[in-house]
């Protein structure tokens, strides 16, 4: 290699070993200096000019981040003493887009080939475990808690869930517009966030499952507030099995869900407590109540309602499915600091967190009243959709069992 040009590629791996490259990548100088070496030098200019611009834009994009988590640590302070917030308390940009250059696609494949080369490196950092999927929470279950959930039909696990809903004061509009959008109105009960519940391919992206999509750490919340309440449910049942088989069924359902419920009340009744909890194998475990056809329609058709409480406590009554989606979504604060008026306005960034900002592409660019819209959209294509349908026909059902003077308790599984 000429001199020149080695003190040349010296300065290029000094510059970006310096803090240029620090925020994606990981690969020490030599690595650097290793991928240089195969570039010519125009490659070389046209590299570390990309990089230079991408890592400012990374700069600008943190700075952004961060003035937004100090606008919402401001209103956090403030959401005790204040029921409205002014637009002082909100960033009203969008995150910065990049618009430096770009690699040339001969270089770009080059790159991505020495980066994956990088990982495959002894002392490259191990990547992280996938996230758990439905095989995981159904194994966990039955190694921690001798849990096996009563699979049921999907007809018959809408018809439940209509049967609770109802009950609970929730109406057929409300629960099936959040099932349209959770799930594109195809979903099943088994469904998880990033697989198709028709194909059943693809790879989990978060732990949300069913027909409102609940998180783990949200099952191990409803279990804490309303588990003796699925305990005594089931015993109520075991009392009127009609066969000594279900007998059995809900005995052995019985001592699962209490161990799963001492487990839950041994940990802290937070949400950040619950979600570090959910994050291991015991927590995930209790996920598979979800799927049980006597416990998951009691369980999400609670969480739903209870987000209509808690708006109801705030002075925030007769709500829209988009508006209950929005508080499923974002949180039950966060949702309802949204639909105030200048929340209405405000862009999306300030009520997500960065991750789930990007990884939410509904909410990406737009103002919550924007956000809402879209909700109205993709709730109106979805509740066209064949589970969408089946689901507003199960409500159809029950409303119409309840109004023969049939009522709830004397349901056959209640």
């Amino acid at each position: 290699m000429p001199q020149r040009h080695c003190r040349r590629l010296v300065i290029l791996v000094a510059a970006l070993a310096a803090g240029l490259f620090a925020s994606t990548f990981a690969a020490t100088a030599a690595g650097v200096q290793d991928f240089l070496a195969t570039l010519t030098p125009q490659q070389q200019n046209e590299f570390v000019a990309w990089r230079t611009a991408k890592n400012q834009h990374d700069r600008m994009l943190d700075a952004y981040w961060q003035q937004v988590e100090k606008k919402r640590e401001g209103r956090r302070a403030k959401r005790n003493s204040t029921k409205f917030f002014d637009t002082d308390d909100y960033v009203w940009t969008y995150p910065p887009t990049y618009k430096g250059p770009r690699l040339s696609a001969d270089l770009d494949k080059q790159w991505t080939r020495f980066l994956a080369a990088q990982e495959k490196h002894p002392e490259a950092p191990k990547p992280s475990k996938p996230l758990p999927g439905i095989a995981d929470f159904l194994a966990a279950a039955k190694s921690h808690y001798g849990f096996t959930p009563t699979r049921i039909s999907e007809r018959e696990f809408k018809r439940r869930y209509a049967a609770e809903a109802l009950q609970l004061g929730l109406s057929k509009e409300q629960v099936v517009r959040v099932y349209a959008l959770e799930t594109g109105g195809d979903g099943t009960a088994d469904m998880q966030a990033g697989i198709n519940p028709i194909t059943k391919k693809g790879k989990p992206i978060s732990s949300a499952l069913g027909y409102a999509q609940l998180l783990h750490a949200n099952t191990i919340g409803e279990l804490v507030k309303h588990g003796d309440g699925f305990v005594k449910r089931l015993q109520r049942l075991h009392a009127n099995a009609p066969t000594p088989a279900r007998a059995d069924e809900l005995q052995r359902k019985i001592a699962s869900l209490q161990a799963m419920l001492r487990t839950a009340k041994s940990v802290p009744n937070n949400w950040f407590r619950h979600v570090a909890f959910a994050q291991t194998s015991k927590g995930y475990g209790m996920h598979a109540i979800n799927l049980d056809g006597d416990i998951g329609p009691w369980l999400q058709s609670l969480k739903l309602r209870g987000l209509k409480d808690f708006a109801a406590r705030k002075g925030v009554t007769n709500m829209s499915g988009e508006e209950i989606e929005l508080m499923n979504l974002s949180g039950p604060a966060t949702g309802l600091e949204m639909m105030q008026p200048t929340g209405l306005t405000a862009p999306t960034p300030n009520f997500f967190a960065r991750r789930a900002y990007y990884v939410n592409k509904m909410v990406i660019d737009k103002t919550s009243a924007e956000l809402l819209a879209e909700f109205t959209r993709r709730m109106d294509s979805g509740s066209r959709k064949a589970g969408a349908v089946e689901f507003a026909e199960a409500f159809d059902e029950v409303a119409g069992i309840r109004q023969t003077g049939i009522q709830g308790e004397k349901l056959p599984w209640r």
